[in-house]
């Protein structure tokens, strides 16, 4: 129980100070965003290295970490293509990502827990999962993920329909009362639209991560230091979707990888340590690919600004 509480107080600290601290009110430099990243790596290194001293959890964390960071790519980006897309003022954005942090972590360890509680009831349910991530997995490979924009395009057009919009954003406030009513802001759309999108990815990345342990305490740390950090990455992100080619189809694959080893555990063992060497593996390849592909046939600049996930519904169909 004192690991618990502790567990919760480390993440809600964690969430304040970069709220507080990371490039308060203006946008990030990418050096500055680089140390960022690799302070809140190490950070999570560091407790996984502290379940090892405490317990036995420390490898099942690591492994979940591992793979919840792969499968993060996609949804940081989304995230970055929400941020623009409904023209979040720079000086906001850090509220509305912290705001969208810590909701995702508390919705995140409901499902989990409920994840958990319907394999213990089911066992057979989890090669449902696994079942579920491969056909993710192919309609990621063949045809791109529109999932989490159809996800949040329904939700934002649920609040729009409920609280009217205002005419613009009012500072970091989420609603605002004006000519005598209440109305919700862009950037409460804004926050919905990140929340929808998080969720719409978590149907896959939790399901995988059952593929590692049944664990709720594991995985749930595991996501919440996977979400902690989002905003010194997404700085990064976009110029690393747009550099290599391949990083969306190597995603699909970490997904694949998930929903077989789920689907083969009767028939084959991997340990915790070979799944995060075949995750790595993947990465390297990918981009490694990526590089190659680039080589034999040199995308231009418009090109490369062109290689983006589909596009959210513009903010007037929410009107």
């Amino acid at each position: 129980m004192l690991l618990a509480v502790l567990t919760v107080a480390l993440v809600v600290t964690a969430v304040v100070v970069e709220d507080r601290v990371f490039a308060r009110g203006r946008e990030p430099r990418p050096r500055e965003s680089l140390v960022w990243a690799a302070g809140w790596l190490s950070l999570a290194l560091a407790v996984g290295a502290g379940l090892f001293v405490v317990g036995d959890r420390g490898s099942a964390y690591t492994t979940v970490y591992a793979l919840e960071r792969a499968l993060s790519l996609d949804n940081l980006f989304l995230f970055l293509l929400l941020l623009g897309y409904f023209g979040v003022p720079q000086a906001q954005r850090a509220r509305v990502l912290a705001f969208g942090i810590l909701a995702a972590i508390v919705l995140r360890g409901l499902a989990i827990v409920a994840g958990v509680a319907l394999l213990d009831a089911l066992e057979q349910l989890i090669y449902v999962f696994g079942a579920g991530l491969l056909v993710v997995a192919y309609r990621s490979l063949v045809g791109g993920n529109t999932k989490a924009n159809a996800a949040q395009g329904r939700l934002t057009r649920a609040v729009a329909r409920v609280v009217p919009i205002s005419d613009g954003f009012r500072g970091s406030r989420l609603v605002v009362r004006e000519r005598g009513g209440w109305y919700a802001t862009p950037l409460l759309l804004t926050l919905v639209a990140i929340l929808a999108a998080d969720i719409a990815f978590a149907v896959d990345s939790i399901p995988a991560s059952f593929a590692v342990t049944r664990d709720w305490t594991a995985i749930w740390l595991a996501n919440a230091f996977a979400l902690l950090g989002m905003r010194s990455l997404i700085a990064l992100v976009e110029d690393l979707v747009r550099r290599f080619r391949y990083i969306e189809k190597t995603i699909a694959l970490v997904i694949a990888f998930a929903g077989a080893k789920i689907l083969l555990a009767p028939l084959i063992e991997l340990s915790d340590a070979v799944t995060v060497a075949v995750i790595a593996a993947l990465f390297v390849a990918g981009v490694g690919a990526s590089l190659v592909a680039d080589r034999l046939d040199p995308p231009s600049s418009r090109e490369r600004g062109q290689r983006r996930p589909p596009r959210c519904p513009p903010l007037t169909e929410f009107s």
